[in-house]
């Protein structure tokens, strides 16, 4: 059977040591059954043999004769120093005929399947031993949970409807929104608002709506979304564009790649994800300029912009265009906490009119128990409190890494000194294989997001988030990083 599936298994479960039924057989018919369920696909590796002992608490010989007979039956391959793959799983339409093979299904779908580092770090990140040294997240440490209780209690005293909402989102968080973006000198009206469940939905939406196959997004190199499949599916390109200390070079733009009505330009301008840089108010006029005269769109994602340290960052590109150029992405995953699943896309009315269309046949609105907590955060003044508070939690998280970097890693890499958001970019300063770095990394349990998953191209650079380890955790994390770095 041809393999495409690739990543190494999930185990959460042990043999019953008391029942009256062998180890082997137990641990055989555990491993058929994944298989069976369609939960295990063709090409995915079981854990090594010492491991699998390890997770089900038996005696290698065990492990060893449980796989001896899965590989007699032509499930799975034991290659020496290979480990163990699963090779095929027709035997269970055999045993089950009315199981469907849903390895053909997955193959056949729209979306392709994640990068396989980006799978590890996704399954990976919820390991109770792994110390999350990539995670782009707030700490649970710093989340105001005294805060919460009391917007929660203002929502509570309100005689509301929790029912769907009009297809932009909830009026009044809408309104509250545009009141409060006038700090950063946007000024908007609700119905140029559209709610939405943070900036990737905005961004699906964006290429259900408005692009098409053979359409072209500019990006920056390196860039985040570059580590994701959301323009995939539609036939969509990404071309990447250099950057420089100040952000993105518009004139180094291929003019020739564009394709009038078919091309946008996708940026992360302040506190950019993964290098940190900040482009400088200068490049930011500039690059609407360029982007005007050729009639292309930019997708402005500033869902870092609070989170500074000292200095707020220049006004988003956003605040200059007289011409609705520009379309503002928003969100609070960052500045307060991912699970509400809130964000905002702000543009020319026909454009939000157009995407608030298209979300209501995805998912008919965003929670409208989330909407309603938001606009009490907004309209309390609460939210302005918490950021504050979290600007300076995070100042301090973040020159203790640097510290910790100083320590560890000044013979051995380079890095930027943040001035807010998540990210240090650190770059190795000798040539080794970064993604076995993060394999061996991995191994002990240190997660890590290495710098080629955002980039066009191979390169020395791991991203690391000062947001959300503890300190000890940091520190510990990066003495074992530093040293898996020397031996390589």
């Amino acid at each position: 059977m041809k393999t495409k599936s690739s990543g190494t298994v999930i185990i959460d479960w042990k043999p019953d040591k008391g029942s009256d039924i062998t180890l082997t057989k137990q641990i055989i018919g555990y491993l058929k059954g994944r298989i069976a369920k369609g939960d295990w696909l063709v090409g995915q590796k079981l854990p090594s043999q010492r491991k699998l002992a390890q997770l089900f608490d038996v005696n290698r010989s065990t492990i060893a004769e449980s796989l001896s007979e899965l590989s007699a039956l032509g499930i799975v391959d034991s290659s020496f120093g290979k480990g163990t793959t699963i090779i095929n799983n027709t035997w269970s339409l055999i045993f089950a005929g009315s199981t469907p093979d849903w390895n053909n299904y997955i193959e056949h779908g729209i979306h392709r399947p994640n990068n396989p580092t980006i799978q590890a770090i996704n399954k990976f990140e919820f390991f109770e031993p792994i110390t999350r040294l990539g995670t782009g997240e707030m700490s649970p440490d710093e989340f105001p949970c005294d805060l919460m209780a009391s917007v929660l209690k203002r929502v509570s005293d309100l005689n509301i409807s929790y029912n769907y909402l009009e297809p932009l989102g909830l009026y009044e968080l809408r309104a509250g929104l545009c009141k409060y973006l006038k700090k950063f000198n946007l000024s908007v009206e609700p119905s140029q608002v559209l709610i939405v469940s943070g900036s990737l939905q905005a961004l699906q939406l964006i290429s259900l709506s408005i692009l098409g196959p053979n359409s072209v997004v500019l990006v920056e190199e390196p860039s985040y979304i570059k580590s994701l499949r959301v323009f995939d599916f539609s036939g969509i390109t990404m071309k990447n564009v250099p950057m420089d200390k100040d952000g993105i070079q518009p004139w180094m733009i291929d003019d020739t790649i564009l394709k009038k009505g078919m091309s946008i330009l996708y940026t992360i301008p302040t506190f950019h994800n993964p290098t940190g840089i900040t482009m400088s108010e200068n490049r930011r006029s500039e690059l609407l300029r360029w982007c005007r005269l050729n009639q292309l769109p930019i997708i402005e994602d500033d869902v870092y912009r609070e989170l500074y340290f000292d200095d707020p960052p220049p006004f988003p590109i956003k605040s200059i265009d007289t011409s609705g150029n520009v379309l503002y992405l928003g969100s609070v995953s960052k500045s307060l906490a991912p699970g509400f699943r809130i964000g905002w896309i702000i543009g020319p009315e026909s454009i939000v009119e157009r995407l608030g269309d298209i979300k209501m046949q995805t998912d008919y609105g965003s929670s409208s128990l989330s909407q309603w907590i938001m606009t009490e955060w907004f309209a309390s003044g609460l939210y302005e409190v918490h950021i504050q508070k979290f600007r300076k939690q995070l100042k301090k998280r973040c020159f203790f890494m640097l510290r910790l970097l100083d320590m560890y890693f000044s013979d051995i890499a380079t890095w930027n000194i943040p001035k807010g958001g998540f990210y240090i970019w650190l770059k190795i300063n000798k040539s080794i294989p970064i993604e076995k770095v993060f394999h061996h990394a991995l191994k002990d349990n240190i997660l890590i997001n290495p710098g080629d998953i955002y980039s066009f191209k191979k390169n020395n650079c791991i991203r690391l988030s000062y947001s959300y380890a503890s300190n000890q955790d940091m520190e510990d994390g990066l003495i074992k990083l530093s040293n898996i770095i020397r031996k390589m």
